[in-house]
C-alpha cells in the first residue's frame, strides 16, 4: 500500500473518530429496531399495499419476502434519465421471480446543467443536491422497505441520492445507472465551433446543428464531466455493478445489468449487508484516488466532502491534494483529451483503471462492495449470454493507450486536481487538461461581478490582452455557486490567440472545463468579505500552479485601506423559484466544507 495513501486514510479515520462513532451507533440502533413493514400497524400496511396486485399483496403480507424501495430521478427532459422510465417495471418483474417486490418510493428532481448553463435556473443547481437528499429521505420514510434501488446519473443527483441513502444506512442498497448515449460529433469539433461562435465566425444555426450532433440521443452525455465522474466514483466505492457504468443506454446488455442489480439487492438483503457496511473511510479514499487517476470533475471536491459528512466522515481539500500528488493520471477523455466515455469503455474502462491502481498499491482492497469483498471483483467485464449477464475476467492492460495508460507510463505523474493556497484564499484547480505553458501566469486582474460582464467585454473586443479574470460574487451564499462554463469559449479563444489568460472565482466551472487555468471554489467567498472582494482592475496576480500558490501582489497597506466591494445581489434572489431557496443561501456552508446545509453527524443541533 502506498505510504501517502495509507497516511491520508489514517488521518481521515482519526479526524472522523467521534462523528463516525455516532453515525455507526445510530445505524446499529436502526438495525435493531427492524427496518421493514412488520413494525407497521394494520392500517399503515393496508395503505402501503393498496395499489399492488394480488400476487404482490400476498408476498408483502406474509412478512417473509423482501420489499424494495425505488428512489428514481426519472424525467424525460434529461437525456441520461429518460431511460429510467422503464426501470421500475424491469426491476419489479425480476424481483417477483424470486418472491420479492418493489415500489417506487418516490421521485427526486433532476435538472440538466447543460440546459441551465448561463441561465437563471443554474443558480438552483447546487442547491438541488441537498433537496434531492431530503427527497430521498422522505421517499424512504414509509418504512416498508428492506432494501433500496437508487436511479440517478447526473451532476447533483448522485451525490444527493447518496447523502439520502446514507441517512438510511441500515438498508441494503445498490445504484443502477442508465449508461451513456452513443458517440456523436467529436468533442474537439464541438469545442471548436463554440469558440468560433463566441468570436462571431459562425452563426447560431451552425452552432445549434453541431450541438444537436453532440447531444443526440438518450443516455449520459459522452464527455467525462461530473455525470460520468459520478459513475466512476460509484464503481470505485463498490456501489454499482463492475464495469457496467458505461454500457450504452437502451441496449440488451444495459437491461440485463438492470435485472442483475435486482438479483444483487436480494443477495445483499439475504446477507444483511447494508450501505453502511460498504461506505467507510477507505471507500471514500478509493473514490478520491479514482477521481485523480481519471482526471474527473472538480465538482467532486465539493460533493465528496458533503457525501462523507453524511456518514460521519470528515474530508478536506488537503486530503485531495496529497492523494493527487501520488496518483498518476491514467486517462485522457474530454476535456483533457479527445476521447469520450465510449472510447474509454472500449479501451477496457474501469477494469483497467482499477487493475492498475490495485497493482500500484494506490487503493484499498479490503473493502465491502455490492458484489463481494475487495475491488478485485471489479476487474471484470459484463457479457450477455442467453439474456443473462455473466462477468468474465476484465482487461488489466489498456486496449488503447491513447485513452488509458498504465502507472509506469502515465499521462502525468500527478492526478488531475490540485489545491492552490495564498493570500487571496484557498481554491482548487483542474490540471489534467492544462498544457505546461499554462501552469504559470502573472498578469493584471480584470474584475467582473458576473459572467455576463465578462462576455460583454469580450464581444466588444476589450479583452485582447494578457489578464486574469476575477469573477466574484458567485459563491454558494451569493447566488448558489452556479457553474460558469459559458466563460470557456471566449477565454479559450483568447488563449488560442496567444494571450495569457486565467480565471479566479468563488464560483464553479463545469466538469467539462479545464483548457483555461481556473482557480475555482475560492474560499472565503466575496459575499463574506474574502480578499477577492477587494481586488481591483490592474492588480497583479501570480498563479503558480506547479507550486500550488495564488498571490495578490498588492501591498498590505494598500489593501487595508480598501473597502469590500459589496454589490446588489437582489436580482439573484427571486425569479425562477430562487426566492424559495433563501433559507439555503443563508445557512449553506463554505465550498471547502461541501457547500451544504447539512452539518456533520453529531453536530446537527450546534
Amino acid at each position: 500500500m502506498n505510504k501517502i495513501i495509507k497516511d491520508v486514510t489514517n488521518r481521515i479515520i482519526k479526524r472522523s473518530q467521534n462523528s463516525r462513532k455516532i453515525y455507526l451507533a445510530r445505524i446499529n440502533e436502526a438495525k435493531k429496531n427492524s427496518v421493514n413493514r412488520a413494525v407497521l400497524d394494520c392500517a399503515n400496511l393496508a395503505h402501503a399495499i393498496a395499489p399492488m396486485n394480488d400476487e404482490e399483496k400476498t408476498h408483502l403480507s406474509d412478512m417473509k419476502s423482501f420489499n424494495m424501495g425505488i428512489v428514481t430521478a426519472y424525467n424525460d427532459m434529461l437525456s441520461a434519465h429518460e431511460p429510467y422510465h422503464a426501470y421500475p417495471d424491469i426491476l419489479k418483474k425480476e424481483l417477483i421471480k424470486y418472491g420479492s417486490t418493489a415500489q417506487v418510493a418516490g421521485g427526486v428532481p433532476a435538472m440538466c446543467d447543460g440546459v441551465t448553463q448561463g441561465q437563471p435556473g443554474m443558480e438552483l443547481s447546487l442547491f438541488s443536491r441537498d433537496n434531492i437528499a431530503m427527497g430521498t429521505a422522505i421517499a424512504l420514510s414509509h418504512n416498508t422497505y428492506d432494501g433500496a434501488f437508487y436511479l440517478g446519473i447526473c451532476d447533483k443527483i448522485v451525490p444527493g441520492l447518496l447523502i439520502g441513502a446514507l441517512s438510511y444506512g441500515h438498508l441494503p442498497a445498490i445504484f443502477v445507472p442508465s449508461g451513456p448515449m452513443p458517440s456523436g460529433i467529436s468533442n474537439k469539433e464541438k469545442a471548436k465551433t463554440r469558440q468560433e461562435f463566441a468570436q462571431g465566425k459562425v452563426n447560431e444555426k451552425v452552432l445549434f446543428e453541431v450541438e444537436k450532433a453532440s447531444y443526440h440521443s438518450c443516455g449520459t452525455c459522452t464527455f467525462f464531466g461530473t455525470a460520468n465522474s459520478n459513475q466512476m466514483l460509484l464503481e470505485m466505492m463498490g456501489l454499482q455493478l463492475p464495469n457496467g457504468s458505461f454500457v450504452n443506454a437502451n441496449t440488451p446488455l444495459r437491461y440485463a445489468l438492470t435485472r442483475k442489480s435486482a438479483q444483487r439487492l436480494i443477495d445483499l438483503c439475504d446477507k444483511k449487508i447494508s450501505i453502511s457496511d460498504i461506505v467507510n473511510e477507505k471507500s471514500f479514499v478509493n473514490a478520491i484516488v479514482g477521481l485523480m487517476a481519471t482526471g474527473g470533475s472538480t465538482n467532486h471536491t465539493i460533493h465528496l466532502i458533503a457525501m462523507a459528512k453524511a456518514a460521519g466522515i470528515v474530508l478536506t481539500w488537503e486530503d485531495f491534494d496529497d492523494i493527487s500528488k501520488v496518483t498518476p493520471l491514467l486517462c485522457k477523455m474530454y476535456p483533457n483529451g479527445s476521447a469520450d466515455v465510449n472510447h474509454f469503455r472500449d479501451a477496457g474502462g474501469m477494469s483497467v483503471v482499477i487493475a492498475q491502481l490495485l497493482k500500484a498499491g494506490l487503493v484499498h482492497n479490503d473493502v465491502q462492495t455490492v458484489v463481494g469483498t475487495g475491488l478485485d471483483d471489479f476487474i471484470k467485464e459484463p457479457v450477455l449470454q442467453n439474456e443473462e449477464v455473466l462477468f468474465s475476467d476484465g482487461a488489466i492492460i489498456s486496449k488503447n493507450d491513447e485513452v488509458i495508460s498504465d502507472t509506469k507510463n502515465p499521462f502525468s505523474s500527478e492526478g488531475g486536481l490540485k489545491l492552490l493556497l495564498g493570500d487571496i484564499g484557498k481554491s482548487v484547480i483542474k490540471t489534467s487538461a492544462l498544457k505546461d505553458e499554462h501552469l504559470y501566469i502573472k498578469a493584471p486582474a480584470l474584475v467582473f461581478n458576473s459572467q455576463e460582464e465578462l462576455q460583454e467585454d469580450f464581444i466588444q473586443g476589450k479583452l485582447e490582452k494578457d489578464f486574469i479574470a476575477v469573477v466574484r460574487y458567485q459563491g454558494p451564499k451569493s447566488n448558489g455557486m452556479p457553474e460558469l462554463h459559458k466563460l470557456m469559449p471566449p477565454l479559450g479563444a483568447l488563449q488560442d490567440k496567444g494571450f495569457k489568460v486565467a480565471i479566479i472565482t468563488d464560483g464553479r466551472m463545469s466538469g467539462a472545463s479545464g483548457k483555461v487555468a481556473s482557480a475555482i471554489h475560492l474560499y472565503p467567498e466575496a459575499v463574506e468579505g474574502g480578499l477577492i472582494s477587494k481586488i481591483e482592475n490592474g492588480d497583479i496576480i501570480e498563479m503558480d500552479i506547479r507550486n500550488g500558490t495564488i498571490k495578490l501582489l498588492v501591498d498590505k497597506e494598500v489593501l487595508e485601506k480598501r473597502e469590500v466591494k459589496q454589490i446588489d445581489l437582489e436580482k439573484n434572489r427571486h425569479g425562477f423559484g430562487r426566492e424559495l431557496f433563501s433559507a439555503i443561501r443563508e445557512n449553506i456552508s463554505s465550498s471547502e466544507t461541501g457547500a451544504t446545509i447539512f452539518k456533520l453527524v453529531g453536530e446537527e443541533n450546534s
